[in-house]
């Protein structure tokens, strides 16, 4: 139960999350590696968590989120989704619009 609970604290205590196969610099999956230039082009500060440290971490959000894939998205403590769901967001200038309304700035408009 302690990494559900570490997930928790972690998505809770941070505005935006991005649980990722790797690290922002170097993504280790090209569906990470969209997410994380997605939110590089919109200046979007985030924590990243590099879900290939272990097995309980990878497992772990899986469990927590009931979503099967990684990578998965947290805004203001809320699952918004995986890859294909942020990608869609980004290029109908939806995922903009939510950071925005939930008072997260975003740096560049999206550009649909």
């Amino acid at each position: 139960m302690a990494i559900k609970d570490e997930i928790k604290s972690t998505v809770d205590s941070n505005d935006v999350v991005l649980f990722m196969k790797g690290t922002p610099n170097f993504p280790q999956c090209g569906f990470s590696g969209q997410v994380v230039q997605i939110l590089s082009y919109l200046g979007v500060p985030y924590k990243p968590v590099n879900c290939l440290e272990g097995d309980e971490i990878r497992q772990g959000i899986k469990e927590f989120s009931n979503w099967p894939t990684i990578p998965q998205l947290y805004v203001k403590g809320e699952f918004i989704g995986g890859c294909d769901i942020v990608r869609e967001m980004f290029q109908s200038g939806e995922l903009a619009s939510y950071l925005s309304g939930k008072g997260i700035e975003v740096k560049q408009p999206a550009k649909a």
